[in-house]
């Protein structure tokens, strides 16, 4: 398609809006409502071809699932509420017609289940891969955001979900060249879940939160920088159980719930004397260590020994993996 025709398709697909966007495609800027009381919160992720996906991997709607995932995850690590996305696409001249109707069917099905309007966006011709620059804008009530700086020594340290299971898909993946995933059997890597009822619900209680995407021993990391605390989790207390396909193992290695990363769970910490329930919004919640005084991150044993240093060693950029 030209790009005004594949324009108008994609403003035709994403009609409907919402109460938060007063404008979306159609002019040179949308025009978004903030609830009232509310603080604006926005992301912005790059996925790039070879990078984040494969297409002899990744369905093209898989592609566009998990290209939205991402930001929505950074709204839902902020404690926040999406209200709209911007997609940028650069594609190649060659590319299918059926993949870019697949991609966009993938996005805005995940669009649609948060009530996100698709706002505006950008396209342009690659010369080589697909890459997609996704905006998302979401609002907190004032003084409610979540922030990576809040985490006290004394803290006790939380993680969502299971750790470990969309590495555990990428090492198949890259276990044989024509290896092929049915994406129905590892909806952690192919279809992943924003937790975003679950941040909502720990506004006033998380101390500090962030999303599990480049790895549990680099974002929490982050954590204690932000905070200028170090840490301790105990290796055994790490949720990572997951029954697979046939082909796979039906238990992640502890080196890939620690470091594996696009998992898209969440990794708060809350005051010992805040109850978290062992489920929040049908998601289980699992508390995997405390804050402690210092700069470093530690892993412990059963009996709280330290047993080694965590050092971070998920997904950076510009590092030699």
């Amino acid at each position: 398609m030209s790009e005004k025709s594949l324009i108008g398709r994609i403003r035709k697909l994403a009609a409907g809006g919402s109460a938060t966007a007063r404008l979306g495609i159609g002019d040179d800027c949308a025009i978004l409502r903030v609830p009232s009381g509310h603080e604006t919160l926005t992301t912005t992720d790059f996925s790039l071809e070879g990078v984040h996906f494969r297409r002899d991997w990744h369905p093209p709607a898989s592609v566009g699932h998990r290209c939205l995932t991402r930001g929505l995850s950074d709204i839902a690590a902020m404690g926040g509420d999406p209200i709209a996305a911007f997609l940028s696409l650069a594609l190649p001249k060659n590319l299918a017609q059926s993949w870019v109707d697949g991609f966009l069917k993938g996005f805005l099905a995940l669009a649609n289940r948060f009530k996100v309007t698709l706002a505006g966006g950008d396209l342009a011709e690659s010369p080589a891969g697909i890459l997609a620059d996704v905006v998302v804008i979401g609002a907190a009530p004032k003084g409610q955001a979540i922030l990576r700086s809040g985490a006290r020594q004394g803290d006790l340290i939380y993680v969502t979900g299971t750790l470990g299971d969309s590495a555990a898909a990428l090492d198949l993946l890259l276990s044989g060249p024509r290896r092929k995933l049915r994406p129905g059997d590892f909806p952690a890597h192919f279809y992943p879940e924003p937790r975003i009822a679950v941040g909502r619900s720990l506004r006033r209680k998380a101390s500090a939160m962030i999303d599990v995407s480049d790895g549990l021993s680099t974002d929490l990391t982050h954590i204690c920088e932000e905070s200028g605390v170090g840490a301790e989790v105990e290796a055994s207390r790490i949720p990572r159980e997951r029954q697979f396909g046939e082909t796979a193992s039906n238990h992640v290695s502890l080196d890939l719930a620690l470091h594996g990363g696009d998992d898209y769970e969440l990794i708060f910490t809350a005051a010992p004397e805040t109850r978290i329930q062992s489920r929040v919004a049908g998601v289980a919640i699992t508390q995997i260590g405390r804050i402690v005084r210092g700069k470093r991150v530690f892993l412990t044993d059963q009996s709280g020994r330290r047993v080694r240093t965590l050092e971070p060693r998920g997904w950076e950029h510009f590092k030699k993996h």
